[in-house]
């Protein structure tokens, strides 16, 4: 079959973002044998002008949209991404007689409600890369689609119970994207993943339904093999590993810095570090395997809130985390999401002189917390009144203790007018 995948992200968030999940579902359609094209719109001009071109001259029997975000996650003024994705179904839908289908982390977040307002002809949950093929392969043959994994219909439902690749080493590698790369090799932090889920279960946290709870790690060897592709075939020196938390398990993170190392690659990356499992030795080996930044969400300075967020480390993890960073001279970003349930000022002040007194380089401060369907977040939001039951949360609704929002932005706000290392906006968006 002709399939074009489409990325429909054109949001720029800190880093300018690769369309990594779709690549892989590229890969794995052409390793299935059809014809595929994808088209990044981050690096396009004029989406109408693309799409219809790429519909005229490919002709394709199925469109793939990834949906990156739903949206900023700004509390203070949201924008609403999916109506910039609406309209590239709507132009697909205009151009073509495709079968159009969605996927994405967004959309895996709220697969019924995505597809409802896209109004696509269905999307998949979970991982594209494993599923898309047998979806294809269904589609050409005309077979029932029931019991597709992760498959969802209009006004149909969940078409197979969704399945979890165990074993990350059985996907293809990603296709290296001929763009934004050709253009930016030496500029742009290469996302890679060799890790998915998290045990961690956080209240407020999206990825148990964009990953699940379990840990599932690609093999060191399979990961230098990834990185090695990107350095030889596109230059790319800068890289940002995206999984959710890079030393879990701590024997995995040690792996596969000694692979690098042992590789000869000279690359610098990036990684998002959990605080409750850094120590000095695996802090220096990721600085020799080049790590010059880590991203440190602690998210909060209090203990009590902490465990409101079912944190699972203290205060004394983070900062030892942080300084075992600072030694080993990698650069550390910290994280605060600062007005849940329980917070006060009382304790807001303490995260805000716990923060300072660290080894950070930066601190990115959000106030108010995006509530997302399935969490405990969103059980403590209807109990306390902030949203009905009724709500299926995809137009962004925010969790933040009324008697000190206003007193929490001006915070925050003087905070960061007077000290150019506290940032204040939209948390970063979904990887």
């Amino acid at each position: 079959m002709k399939v074009l995948l489409i990325s429909a992200n054109t949001e720029r968030i800190n880093i300018t973002p690769l369309p990594l999940g779709l690549s892989c579902v590229a890969s794995a359609s052409r390793g299935a044998g059809h014809d595929v094209r994808m088209i990044d719109l981050m690096a396009e001009g004029d989406i109408r002008q693309v799409i219809e071109k790429s519909v005229e001259s490919f002709r394709p029997d199925v469109i793939g949209v990834s949906v990156r975000n739903i949206d900023d996650q700004n509390m203070k003024g949201p924008r609403f991404l999916l109506d910039g994705v609406k309209k590239v179904v709507d132009e697909c839908r205009r151009s073509s007689k495709a079968t159009i289908v969605l996927g994405g982390a967004g959309y895996s977040i709220f697969p019924e409600s995505v597809l409802e307002y896209l109004e696509a002809d269905m999307g998949i949950q979970g991982e594209g890369e494993a599923v898309f093929p047998i979806l294809l392969d269904r589609l050409k043959k005309k077979s029932d689609l029931r019991g597709t994994p992760g498959l969802y219909l209009p006004r149909m439902g969940l078409q197979g119970v969704r399945r979890f690749v165990r074993n990350l080493d059985n996907l293809p590698l990603p296709d290296i994207p001929a763009s934004p790369l050709s253009a930016q090799a030496g500029e742009i932090w290469v996302p890679l993943q060799t890790s998915r889920g998290c045990p961690m279960d956080c209240s407020y946290c999206s990825t148990p339904a964009i990953e699940g709870r379990v840990i599932r790690k690609k093999s060191p060897g399979r990961a230098v093999e990834e990185l090695y592709r990107y350095y030889v075939e596109a230059g790319c020196r800068h890289f940002y590993f995206v999984d959710n938390v890079f030393n879990l398990p701590p024997s995995h993170a040690r792996a596969l810095c000694e692979k690098i190392i042992e590789s000869g690659l000279k690359i610098s990356w990036r990684c998002i570090l959990y605080p409750g499992r850094l120590d000095r030795k695996l802090a220096e080996l990721m600085a020799d395997a080049g790590c010059v930044e880590a991203s440190l969400g602690f998210e909060s300075g209090c203990e009590r809130i902490l465990r409101a967020m079912n944190k699972r480390f203290n205060l004394q993890d983070v900062r030892r985390a942080s300084a075992v960073l600072g030694a080993s001279g990698i650069r550390c970003m910290g994280f605060l999401l600062l007005g849940g349930p329980g917070e006060t000022k009382a304790s807001v002040a303490e995260s805000l002189a716990f923060a300072d007194s660290l080894r950070l380089e930066a601190v990115k401060v959000t106030v108010g917390i995006r509530i997302y369907p399935g969490t405990k977040l969103a059980e403590i939001a209807v109990q306390d009144g902030l949203v009905s039951p009724a709500d299926n949360l995809l137009m962004p609704r925010f969790y933040v203790v009324r008697d000190i929002k206003d007193w929490l932005q001006e915070t925050v706000k003087n905070l960061a007018a007077a000290d150019p290392r506290w940032i204040t906006g939209s948390e970063e968006l979904q990887n």
